[in-house]
């Protein structure tokens, strides 16, 4: 199993409207894509950043999965995330394996 870990700087003004376009529409559109079992969206407490930080994360059981959603998803849903919000935030992505 792969956690997809997507996490993102928010400007102050940009936050309110990013978190419920993520929980209305990005969020289901990356599900329906089929290649994740799982989500979840957290806001960092403690982040030292300026702004509004969030992660968003995803669990794919195999590295095919997530690999064809790089491939065939994640290009134009990336596009849409930065027409919508463009120069109002700043993305990480990491993929991590569950060990334990």
């Amino acid at each position: 199993m792969l956690l997809y870990n997507v996490t993102l700087i928010l400007e102050d003004s940009a936050a309110e409207e990013w978190l419920q376009w993520m929980q209305e529409v990005h969020i289901p559109e990356v599900m329906a894509t089929g290649m994740f079992v799982s989500n979840r969206l957290l806001k960092v407490i403690d982040s030292p950043n300026e702004g509004v930080t969030y992660c968003a994360q995803y669990v794919a059981e195999s590295l095919e999965n997530y690999n064809h959603y790089q491939t065939t998803y994640a290009p134009a849903l990336q596009e849409d995330l930065n027409a919508r919000f463009k120069n109002r935030f700043v993305a990480y992505r990491t993929l991590m394996e569950f060990v334990g």
